[in-house]
């Protein structure tokens, strides 16, 4: 079902005209209103006034996770501190949180997007959705709960884990819609076979997908496991969360909600502005925020556009399905995890310079996305009693525990088993097939 067939319908060429109107009037209110921007165009010689036309506007530096980091809490807000309603954020390499400040507008475009997404999925004001991305300050959770009261859709708000619950609460509020990870939902199908219930019995016709990276194979297998589609949903929260772009009921790209977001393609390592078709960096404006506002986002993630339009009858742009990143970090059962931010929990822990091994797996058990890390022991306390061994232990689980929020295994090996390296370490094993 098509939500919005306004702007997901509307002619390429007036979004084109949509887009560089808004843009255009983005550059000039950040300039007025952020002092960060307003020094970053003013060292690049660029003015509001000077952007006519989308080959000025390429002309602006780019924005990354590190500015982000410098202007935290409020460096980036575009409008007055009391027209802020709700706040967000994401762990970053330093431990300094990444902010999305929301104006009550802001949460009405991000409703609108998730409305989207969740239609295109085959929702309607009739469907209950299950809702068990995780609530709180990541965004995944309050972005499919807006979505769905925006769409007039039931919305449970059960949150992540608890599985036996979400199983029963499936059969018991015939819940059609399952929003969560990809690996939590081969979780819950694994725990169904073993209660006993048969999942294709059940009401749900569809699954919202995404915080994860995930393959056509685990789509596959979704979908052979519950008997629904699986559709993939991209969204981060430097942006606005969830609701960024979507897949239709053909599954081939994400629709880019772009009377929201105006995406590029970039060669990561020149910046160059790609052509539809060449695989690169995607970036993304906010050409509608008001509370946090991004000229050109770099958001380190690895797709193209694809050039034709999609037989669905929207004329939005797609996107092609994540194929990686351009830099090193992890996504963990929906939590964005770096390997300096391990580092960082791992020297508090040991009061050392540690010499570590991350490496990262898919429970074919469970299905779920495991973390163990591997520390090698210094020669004092290789030879100290077990019960030493064993309180250190509990204490960097528990501070990775606390630092990441999410459970790390910890395994000791052997002084000089993990091998050095001369040049880049190789600090991460990703085994996970996807």
């Amino acid at each position: 079902m098509i939500y919005n067939k306004e702007f997901e319908c509307l002619d390429p060429q007036k979004m084109h005209e949509l887009q560089l109107n808004r843009i255009c009037d983005l550059v000039r209110r950040v300039y007025e209103n952020v002092p960060f921007y307003r020094k970053r165009l003013d060292d690049a010689g660029i003015f509001p006034d000077s952007i006519q036309t989308f080959a000025d506007f390429e002309k602006i530096p780019f924005t990354t996770k590190d500015d982000l980091r410098q202007t935290y809490p409020y460096g980036l807000l575009a409008t007055p501190k009391e027209n802020i309603v709700e706040i967000h954020m994401s762990s970053g390499t330093t431990g300094i949180p990444v902010v999305d400040a929301y104006t009550q507008n802001d949460l009405n475009d991000w409703a609108e997007g998730m409305a989207r997404t969740l239609a295109a999925a085959g929702a309607t004001t009739s469907d209950t959705v299950q809702n068990a991305f995780g609530y709180g300050l990541f965004t995944g959770g309050l972005g499919v709960h807006y979505g769905s009261k925006r769409l007039g859709a039931v919305v449970l708000p059960i949150s992540a884990g608890n599985t036996e619950k979400q199983l029963a609460m499936m059969q018991d509020f015939e819940t059609a819609i399952i929003t969560c990870t990809p690996s939590y939902a081969l979780y819950l199908s694994e725990r169904a076979r073993q209660l006993g219930i048969d999942l294709k019995g059940l009401n749900l016709k569809a699954g919202c997908f995404g915080a994860e990276p995930w393959s056509e194979n685990m789509r596959k297998q979704i979908e052979a496991a519950w008997g629904i589609k699986a559709f993939d949903i991209y969204g981060l929260t430097e942006i606005t969360g969830p609701g960024v772009a979507f897949e239709c009921e053909e599954q081939n790209g994400l629709h880019l909600n772009e009377d929201m977001f105006f995406p590029e393609i970039i060669n990561p390592e020149t910046g160059a502005v790609l052509p539809p078709g060449e695989k690169g960096e995607l970036v993304i404006t906010t050409i509608t925020k008001q509370g946090t506002p991004l000229l050109r986002y770099r958001t380190r993630d690895i797709t193209y556009i694809i050039p034709e339009q999609c037989p669905c009858g929207r004329t939005t742009r797609r996107m092609h399905r994540l194929f990686g990143r351009t830099d090193d970090l992890l996504i963990i059962r929906g939590v964005n995890v770096f390997p300096t931010q391990i580092e960082n929990a791992l020297i508090e822990a040991y009061n050392c310079e540690p010499n570590y091994l991350i490496i990262v797996s898919r429970n074919e058990a469970t299905h779920l996305d495991e973390i163990e890390l591997q520390v090698e022991v210094n020669e004092t306390q290789f030879t100290d009693v077990v019960r030493d061994i064993e309180n250190l232990h509990k204490k960097i689980e528990g501070i990775m525990k606390s630092k990441l929020g999410i459970a790390v295994k910890v395994r000791f090996v052997a002084p000089n088993t993990i091998a050095r390296f001369e040049g880049k370490s190789k600090r991460v094993i990703d085994n996970r097939k996807i």
